[in-house]
């Protein structure tokens, strides 16, 4: 095909403001933020960082004897699901209840680069996270991490406990109210900016709290977290800044392992604290370390280990697999090969050439072998009216050998999905048991101003886990390795679900 690696894409249009148009907006702004701010109110934790008084915890929760930990999930979904991951991990051997947090937007929290020792620090990432986080909630776009991938394997054991964060907001910032539908209020303003100033104290921002919050400092810049690994505490990481990084960025950080039950468990400051934040969780292997969390085994203990193995993969809840395996039976109905093309973010749309060569080198084989039209479904970011004049575009007009398929937010078959997944209410219902069931139940209220999730993205996953002819992956895509995950512990066969 000649147009394989015809690189056209989309040219921006100007964008274009009216000054009258922002002087409007600007004063509406002010006098909407100066009366806001004078109605907030003075619960526990509204203390603004001009009063001298030291905050302190809720009674109700210092005397109630329950631990707690959060921490900042960030950049895409397949990142934040890693981190989730690691974070239900360390909230186990720790034997804290984790707060579960919403799927963030996409970079709307960014951590920066651990190998470049240049990210955002724990106080601020956590403070930014929060921040978005109650955005979500005030805008009506929350959804749950829970509510798309299914822990409830995990909280038969008594290692996992959970809270969903609606909740704990609502225990620690003294509001009650129905989060779902927070932008229904009409002290909003207020409420709003109440929660934000709860956020300022949970990331540590005033300090730490004795026996109520222990924030923590440490970054993968200084820190690689470990668990019985019989190394000692607090031994140089394999991995450092190099000398010349050093000079040029001024760079005095010093990497350290450091066991995290003996760091933050029993016996330690951290450990009297009721609720324990951390930072980003996000880690990977780089020159032979890990940049942040190395933990892989713990062959004394065997209920982390039993956590560890249980934690290689979660699935999606039984709504999303069992929408893949629905548009995989009856509407593909035969053996199809999923390509997940990834072109416009960051590194990847300077990568066109290798990633349309991958596919290509996949699809000649196939054929060559006969039956054709081949199927493919086609995952990727380049919006179908800019496939004209390339490969894709290519693939798509030579109907003799090729048939693609694909899938769009506003399809009504991803919008059904969609609601199924809100009205599951799992990240409500994935909780510790002593959580009361009308707290839930107040929570789970229909709400009219309420948008749909954007579940796409994990409809796609699930359809690409069912592609028997094969799977061709953006290189370097944690969408892509999340696949590769599926496929491997062959979610599509093994996660029986009834299609209706």
């Amino acid at each position: 095909m000649k147009n394989l690696f015809n690189l056209n894409r989309t040219k921006r249009k100007p964008y274009h403001r009216r000054s009258s148009v922002i002087l409007v907006s600007i004063s509406s702004f002010l006098l909407f933020f100066i009366v806001s701010y004078s109605q907030i109110p003075k619960s526990l934790f509204s203390i603004r960082l001009t009063d001298n008084r030291q905050p302190q915890c809720p009674a109700h929760i210092s005397t109630a004897g329950e631990k707690f930990m959060w921490y900042a999930p960030h950049s895409g979904f397949n990142n934040q699901l890693s981190e989730f991951k690691n974070a239900l991990l360390i909230a186990g051997i720790l034997n804290r209840t984790l707060i579960v947090p919403p799927i963030l937007d996409h970079h709307a929290v960014a951590l920066g680069s651990c190998p470049k020792f240049r990210v955002l620090g724990p106080k601020e990432i956590r403070l930014s996270a929060w921040d978005h986080m109650i955005e979500l909630l005030w805008t009506g776009r929350y959804i749950s991490i829970a509510d798309i991938i299914d822990i409830s394997s995990l909280l038969s054991a008594s290692t996992i406990r959970t809270l969903d964060f609606r909740v704990f907001a609502s225990m620690w910032c003294g509001v009650d109210v129905d989060f779902v539908c927070l932008n229904e209020f009409d002290s909003q303003s207020s409420l709003i900016e109440s929660l934000k100033q709860c956020g300022n104290i949970l990331s540590g921002f005033y300090g730490n709290i004795d026996n109520c919050l222990y924030a923590l400092d440490e970054d993968c810049r200084t820190t690689v977290w470990t668990y019985q690994n019989d190394e000692g505490d607090a031994v140089l990481d394999s991995f450092q800044p190099d000398e010349k990084l050093k000079l040029k960025k001024h760079i005095k950080y010093v990497r350290k392992r450091r066991d995290v039950f003996r760091t933050l468990g029993p016996g330690s400051v951290a450990e009297s604290a009721a609720v324990l934040a951390f930072g980003s969780l996000f880690t990977a292997p780089y020159k032979g370390s890990e940049l942040f969390i190395d933990i892989h085994e713990a062959r004394r203990d065997a209920l982390v280990q039993s956590l560890i193995e249980n934690l290689k993969f979660l699935p999606f809840v039984p709504e999303v697999v069992n929408a893949g395996k629905k548009f995989a039976l009856e509407t593909i109905k035969v053996p199809f090969l999923c390509a997940q093309l990834r072109l416009l973010d960051g590194q990847f749309k300077n990568h066109w050439k290798t990633t349309f060569l991958n596919l290509n080198q996949k699809l000649e084989p196939l054929r060559q072998r006969g039956s054709l039209p081949i199927r493919i479904f086609v995952m990727t970011d380049l919006p179908e009216g800019n496939w004209t004049g390339g490969y894709l575009g290519d693939l798509a007009r030579d109907s003799d050998n090729f048939k693609l398929y694909s899938l769009k937010e506003n399809d009504e078959f991803v919008i059904q999905i969609a609601r199924k997944i809100a009205a599951g209410g799992h990240g409500l219902r994935s909780q510790s048991s002593r959580r009361t069931l009308d707290t839930v139940d107040k929570k789970k209220k229909v709400c009219a101003s309420r948008r749909l999730p954007d579940v796409l993205l994990y409809i796609e996953e699930a359809i690409c886990s069912c592609a028997s002819l094969g799977f061709v992956g953006t290189a370097g895509s944690t969408v892509a390795e999340n696949i590769e995950l599926m496929r491997k512990f062959d979610v599509c066969s093994t996660h029986s679900v009834t299609v209706s």
